[in-house]
């Protein structure tokens, strides 16, 4: 220990020592101080100073059109006729298929004939409840023939009502043997083609016509999301009325040129994936969106007064974030806590720094703590 000490004495000795000669040196320890000046290098930094920021949080979404309706025969045969193709744009009324109408157009014509039978024991039964009741007047039959007379003309006008709902009936399953769209749209997958056997009860649809002039895209956020979304705006019915427009990012990446508008939240949280289901709705003039696409749904949000630097300006120990803050020439290590925006090139400062604070931008990785730096620039 002694002998410690005593190199330690003769160590600040030599110091001293030498620190007297260069001040008796002027000139020379005048070079020496710029050298050393001259061997700080300089460094970008930035004042921080709070803006009003817009995060874009990003949600996978499917389209589907405004209405997409499966279409249905209404009565059972053989498909004559197909005149559409997958993908065809058709309007409302439009012919899409002709079932087989023979068995119907037989259906109808029997019907016919029932209510042409039907009308001729109507007007014998009208006859005979005339006659009866002349008789009945004269006192030549009884109360009970009258009645019995009547009741037979009551049968005759059922047995007509029953037959015409029966030839209406008739009517109507060989009008369904066309099959029309209900809508203006766009024509979906045709499963079935000419010669298939088609029924009501089938698992499929014919096809499915989409009304495709406005698109629905419909999108989940987690219950968080949707917690603090209700603490900005108060209630679905406010965020709806009051959120900003949003923006759709096809499935190739491009961002379509139409906003949207949220058109409705639910208000059931799925138990399964704990999310809540959100629609927007999007114009589709020129008809590039297709019901079953998929995309991303762009949600923009507000954030005033808040303090954003460049991603590049930190540097990551396991999951802590950390920057260099210049502080009396020197570069000082300090955790922050940030939210990443513009796809994680920009944080938002969240806890860590405060408003006119300096942090140092460029050559985070060069640095160390207690690194001599002089400002290059000062980016207000």
């Amino acid at each position: 220990m002694r002998a410690i000490h005593n190199i330690a004495s003769f160590v600040t000795f030599l110091t001293a020592t030498a620190t007297l000669t260069d001040c008796s040196n002027g000139p020379q320890n005048a070079q020496s101080s710029q050298s050393s000046q001259a061997a700080i290098k300089e460094y970008e930094v930035m004042t921080l100073k709070p803006i009003d920021k817009t995060i874009n949080t990003s949600f996978p979404a499917s389209i589907r059109g405004k209405q997409d309706i499966d279409i249905y025969p209404k009565v059972g045969g053989t498909l004559i006729q197909v005149n559409i193709d997958e993908g065809q744009k058709v309007s409302q009324g439009q012919n899409l298929f002709v079932i087989d109408p023979m068995p119907y157009q037989i259906a109808l014509s029997t019907a016919s004939a029932n209510v042409e039978s039907a009308k001729a024991k109507l007007a014998t039964a009208q006859l005979q409840y005339e006659s009866k009741k002349e008789l009945y007047n004269k006192q030549i039959i009884s109360k009970y023939d009258l009645s019995m007379s009547e009741n037979a003309l009551l049968a005759a006008k059922a047995s007509l009502a029953q037959a015409e709902s029966q030839q209406l009936n008739a009517k109507n399953d060989l009008a369904s043997t066309v099959v029309k769209s209900p809508t203006n749209g766009v024509i979906g997958m045709l499963p079935f083609r000419k010669g298939s056997l088609v029924n009501p009860n089938m698992s499929k649809p014919l096809t499915t016509v989409s009304d495709n002039s406005y698109m629905f895209v419909h999108f989940t956020m987690n219950e968080n999301q949707m917690l603090n979304l209700m603490r900005k705006y108060g209630s679905p019915e406010e965020a709806i009325k009051s959120m900003p427009t949003v923006t759709l990012q096809l499935g190739d990446g491009t961002t379509y040129n139409e906003k949207g508008k949220i058109e409705s939240i639910s208000g059931i949280i799925d138990q399964e994936t704990g999310t809540i289901s959100l629609n927007a709705l999007f114009q589709n003039k020129g008809g590039l969106l297709r019901s079953g696409g998929s995309g991303n749904i762009i949600v923009p949000t507000e954030r005033k007064n808040v303090l954003v630097i460049p991603a590049s300006a930190t540097f990551k120990v396991q999951d802590k974030v950390f920057i260099y803050k210049l502080m009396d020439g020197a570069a000082r290590a300090m955790q922050i806590q940030v939210t990443p925006v513009e796809g994680g090139t920009e944080y938002i400062i969240e806890k860590g720094l405060k408003e006119n604070e300096i942090i140092i931008t460029e050559g985070v990785g060069l640095l160390r703590e207690g690194t001599p730096v002089k400002v290059k620039t000062t980016k207000n």
